[in-house]
């Protein structure tokens, strides 16, 4: 190696240094993961020159065996690992090494809490990579020269992981990347050919290419030291192309977390070989956590393609929809030509063909899990359900499929939880009822507490109730399941159908014919602050509620349209009494105008408060009750 130039020191980004110390201390107990993580990135960087030579065959520089080596040096304490893939230039070393390129970093450092356990968590979710390198070593150095450069072109970044890092250039004759890792005291196990075969059996069997070691040789007295000999210590053939039979679950378990970048074993995976008129494999998984960048919708997504077992794209988008973006693993085509591009994969009728079967794998899996494992698909659904909310307005073709994995809370769930699916709410239906009742609100204690209930209640019917900012979209694409169409409790006129006998209806209109005078007053008082005014069946406690009329936006879809700066169309509400309430038949019996108008606007605006709604005019509602409140007293 020649001497250094242009060297200079240069800061980690903020990140990093939070990173490199929470990592040092929380991961002690798991230290041999660094050897797992470097490997990783050597076989990413190995793919990735063998994507690159297929245009630019140059780049192979007359060295077309690619592979990984690891090596140690007792004596010296160290452990070098060697690629000869793709490279770094000085600039990428800066950027890679120096930073965390990925979209999420200030969520992720946000959240983290001082509690190693939990914070070791979080590391997971994030991914370790180069950094877990300063997990057993002091100080790290890395040379590195971009396929294609100059000899004279490389560069040697070196750390001691601690605020900053140097950078300078050197001679270096091959391409690739060298890590070296200088092992702090306390961890020369690390330094030892069988330690180091174990953990890369253990963790990398399934890397598509040879992870070599150096044959331990005895030396014979008075000969030379023998030239030193390399053996594969892993399977190097491509997981995905097994037989499952043949495939353990950790070794499934490890594959995961290589194309993840995550420590944690998925929740569920599925691994399939299709034969015939389209020829693929694919392994896909369904992690235990959700990323941080999970609702950033273009965020890098999307599954790990390879063409005829040769690595052509990291995030290739094209083969789950956007509901599905959580979705990790790898698909393997023969039906692809080589230099398919990004473009290329948005128009390929055979890439429709196989994002219509790999969605349909991905739903089965999913309903085996909820089948199978419904604590494990409690914990899926507390992770992911909210993105598995986009589904039913994303992808039509599979509507019903989708709303059988949706989990809501209910009148007869836990406090908010949402574990109900839509299969098992029929399935305890009452007798007669051919409706799935449902109401959207802010807050759990809201629509649970909802005046819009009390008729539910007191017939023992259940309710669904949705509290996610999504979900009155969700339901203006979800019509109906398993042939039950689905009613909002809080909008139009409700009809409980087969639910009320013919004696109940024909009492309620006895009671609707005797109040018309009523309902005139009331539309007087009331003006134009509603759109109709009538008797309620849905009331048994309280005096008075809104109705949203059939066609018009309910308070979710309005807040979030307002929040995004869209116009919101004008609609009043429905005023609905209960005629039986002490408060309706003294309003009714209520001689004075001006007084019935009060107490009808303080009736609206309790109303429009129960409903989560706010006071068009607060002032006035406090005024009018606060005139009451005199006269009371008086």
């Amino acid at each position: 190696m020649s001497v250094e130039t242009q060297k200079e020191t240069l800061g980690f980004q903020t990140e990093v240094k939070q990173l490199l110390h929470l990592m040092i201390h929380s991961l002690y107990s798991n230290k041999e993961i660094f050897l797992r993580e470097l490997i990783s990135n050597a076989s990413d960087a190995v793919d990735k020159l063998r994507f690159e030579a297929l245009s630019k065959p140059e780049l192979l520089e007359g060295g077309a065996e690619l592979k990984i080596r690891v090596s140690f040096d007792k004596d010296a304490k160290t452990v070098t690992l060697e690629d000869n893939g793709i490279g770094m230039s000085r600039e990428d070393a800066i950027t890679h090494l120096g930073t965390i390129a990925k979209s999420g970093t200030a969520d992720f450092m946000k959240h983290l809490s001082g509690d190693q356990k939990k914070d070791s968590h979080l590391i997971g979710q994030f991914g370790v990579g180069f950094y877990s390198a300063f997990i057993v070593a002091d100080k790290v150095d890395v040379f590195s020269r971009r396929a294609g450069a100059a000899a004279s072109e490389g560069v040697h970044w070196s750390s001691k992981g601690e605020g900053d890092f140097e950078v300078a250039t050197v001679d270096k004759a091959e391409r690739g990347t060298r890590i070296v890792l200088h092992l702090k005291s306390g961890e020369d196990e690390f330094a030892d050919g069988w330690r180091l075969r174990n953990i890369i059996k253990k963790y990398s069997d399934h890397i598509a290419l040879p992870i070599e070691l150096p044959k331990e040789v005895a030396a014979v007295e008075g000969e030379e030291q023998p030239a030193v000999e390399w053996e594969t210590v892993n399977r190097a053939s491509a997981l995905w192309t097994r037989p499952r039979t043949e495939i353990k679950d950790e070794e499934y378990q490890e594959f995961y977390k290589h194309v993840a970048h995550d420590f944690e074993n998925p929740l569920s995976w599925s691994h399939n070989k299709v034969e015939g008129k389209l020829e693929y494999s694919s392994l896909l998984y369904v992690p235990a956590r959700a990323p941080f960048d999970l609702y950033q919708r273009e965020a890098p997504k999307g599954l790990k393609l390879y063409v005829q077992r040769v690595f052509v794209m990291d995030q290739a988008e094209s083969f789950l929809p956007l509901y599905l973006r959580f979705i990790k693993g790898v698909v393997d085509s023969n039906d692809l030509s080589l230099n398919v591009s990004r473009e290329i994969l948005q128009k390929d009728p055979i890439i429709d063909s196989m994002k219509s079967a790999l969605t349909k794998r991905v739903l089965d899996m999913l309903e085996k899990l909820a089948k199978n494992e419904p604590e494990q698909y409690k914990s899926f659904w507390k992770n992911f359900g909210q993105v598995m909310k986009e589904g039913p307005a994303e992808d039509f073709a599979n509507k019903e499929k989708i709303a059988g994995l949706l989990r809501f809370a209910s009148t007869n769930g836990d406090e908010g939880e949402q574990v109900v699916g839509l299969a098992e709410y029929l399935a305890r239906a009452k007798e007669g009822q051919d409706k799935i009742y449902y109401l959207t609100g802010e807050t759990y204690a809201q629509v649970k507490n909802s005046p819009h209930l009390e008729v539910f209640r007191k017939k023992g019917i259940e309710v669904l109730l949705l509290t996610d900012r999504i979900d009155e979209w969700l339901m203006s694409y979800l019509s109906d399941f398993d042939g039950k169409s689905f009613v909002d409790v809080a909008r139009g006129d409700l009809d409980l159908g087969n639910l009320d006998s013919e004696e109940d209806k024909k009492a309620a209109e006895e009671v609707a014919k005797s109040k018309e005078g009523l309902v005139e007053r009331l539309k007087t008082a009331l003006g134009d602050s509603v759109a109709e005014v009538r008797v309620s069946h849905r009331l048994t406690d309280s005096p008075a509620i809104l109705a949203i009329g059939e066609q018009d936006l309910g308070m979710q879809m309005r807040q979030i349209l307002e929040a995004s700066g869209q116009k919101v169309p004008d609609s009043k509400p429905i005023f609905e009494f209960n005629p039986a309430h002490p408060l309706i038949e003294k309003l009714d019996n209520e001689q004075s105008d001006e007084r019935f108008g009060d107490l009808s606007h303080i009736l609206f605006d309790q109303a429009a408060l129960a409903a989560g709604d706010s006071l068009k005019d607060p002032a006035a509602y406090v005024r009018r009750l606060n005139k009451l409140l005199v006269e009371l007293s008086v």
